[in-house]
C-alpha cells in the first residue's frame, strides 16, 4: 500500500476520533460559540489530520490545534499567528509554496515536509494532558511510521517529549539522560531520524522576542540540509 493511500485512510480515522471526552466537548463548544472575528466562518470542530508531502523528509511537530486556528480551518497551523510564523519560515527554506496560510483552500502546498501534532483536538487553554497525548499517540505513531522521515522538528517541549516517547517505544537507542530541550538542539538518533528543536512560534514566544524569525529560520535551514543530503 502506498504512503498516499495509507495517509488518506489514517486521515479518515483521525477525523472520526472521539477518544478524549474533555477534548471532544471543548472543540465542539468552540466551534458552536465562534469568536466574533470569525462569526461567518464554518468551523471545522473535529480532530485535525496532518498535512503536507507524503514523501516528506522532515516532519514538523507542534502541540495541538489552536481553538480558533486549526480547529476553525481544519488544517494544521492554519488560521493563527503561530501558523503565520511557521509557514513563512518554511517558505523561506523552500518547504512551502507560499508564506501565507489562511484556510484549506488557500493553495498552500508543502514539498519535502509534513506538519502534524501529537494531539489532534484543540485543548482548553492550549494544555492537553499527558493522558490525552498518550490516547492520541496511536495516530501520531502510525503517521511517523508511514512517513519514515529523516528529521523531526519539535516545536516546543511538549512536542519534543512526544517525539522522544515515540522513539523510545519504537526501540531506538536513545542517549541518556534525555538532552534538555532548548532552541537549536540537534540530536542524532542511531539508525533513526535527527531531532531538531525550536521554541514554539506562539505569541507568548514571538511577542516577547524569545523566538525571532531569524532563530526559526536557522532551524529550518538545518532541516533543509537534512532533506537535501
Amino acid at each position: 500500500m502506498s504512503a498516499v493511500v495509507e495517509l488518506t485512510l489514517l486521515t479518515e480515522e483521525i477525523i472520526g476520533c472521539r477518544r478524549c471526552p474533555r477534548l471532544v466537548e471543548w472543540r465542539e463548544a468552540v466551534a458552536a460559540n465562534k469568536r466574533a472575528a470569525f462569526v461567518d466562518d464554518e468551523y471545522w470542530g473535529l480532530p485535525v489530520p496532518g498535512f503536507g508531502d507524503p514523501r516528506a523528509g522532515v516532519v514538523v511537530v507542534g502541540l495541538a490545534p489552536a481553538a480558533h486556528g486549526a480547529n476553525r480551518t481544519g488544517r494544521m497551523f492554519t488560521g493563527d499567528r503561530s501558523g503565520d510564523w511557521l509557514y513563512r519560515a518554511m517558505w523561506r527554506a523552500g518547504f512551502a509554496s507560499q508564506p501565507e496560510s489562511s484556510g484549506r483552500d488557500d493553495g498552500l502546498t508543502l514539498t519535502g515536509a509534513w506538519a502534524t501534532a501529537p494531539v489532534r483536538c484543540a485543548p482548553p487553554q492550549n494544555k492537553p494532558t499527558v493522558g490525552e497525548r498518550d490516547a492520541c499517540s496511536v495516530w501520531f505513531d502510525r503517521e511517523i511510521d508511514i512517513l519514515e522521515p529523516k528529521g523531526l522538528v519539535a516545536l516546543g517541549d511538549f512536542s519534543y517529549r512526544s517525539i522522544w516517547r515515540y522513539l523510545g517505544d519504537h526501540g531506538y537507542r536513545l542517549p541518556g539522560p534525555r538532552p534538555r530541550f532548548t532552541h537549536g538542539l540537534e540530536v542524532h538518533i542511531p539508525g533513526g531520524p535527527v531531532v531538531l528543536a525550536s521554541f514554539h512560534p506562539s505569541q507568548q514566544n514571538t511577542f516577547t522576542g524569545r523566538l525571532t524569525e531569524e532563530m526559526l529560520d536557522t532551524v529550518f535551514e538545518r532541516a533543509r540540509v537534512l532533506v537535501d543530503q
